[in-house]
């Protein structure tokens, strides 16, 4: 399976992007999918994930009401809209697919992923 992340680019504080992470080979809508963020000189962040089974989403405390975890499932894609964004959210945003490689938490809510898309970078200037 090959994941791929788009829609990064520079952005004034207070602006917004749509990134969408795309799948070859797998069914999005049958996965749970998470976004993370690595910024320089930082440790990977779990940012939003969407449920599978329900289409629940969960978000890290630092995004949450400003960031928005969707699915497009006709177009097998899992986008993350991120509206009044700040300098502090300029990183590498990466997609990841569920999986038992390592697991992860948000909102006390347990998510195991394995696959990791090429990143898309998000700079935003103040």
């Amino acid at each position: 399976v090959q994941l791929q992340a788009s829609g990064g680019g520079l952005v004034q504080a207070g602006g917004s992007l749509r990134l969408s992470c795309a799948a070859s080979g797998r069914t999005l809508g049958s996965y749970d999918v998470g976004w993370f963020r690595q910024a320089p000189g930082k440790e990977r962040e779990f940012v939003a994930a969407i449920r599978k089974r329900n289409g629940n989403d969960y978000y890290s405390n630092s995004v949450k009401g400003r960031f928005a975890i969707s699915r497009d499932n006709a177009k097998n894609t899992v986008n993350l809209q991120m509206n009044s964004l700040k300098p502090e959210d300029t990183a590498v945003y990466y997609c990841a697919l569920e999986g038992t490689g390592g697991y992860y938490y948000l909102e006390y809510e347990r998510f195991g992923f394995d696959t990791w898309g090429q990143g898309t970078l998000v700079t935003v200037s103040s």
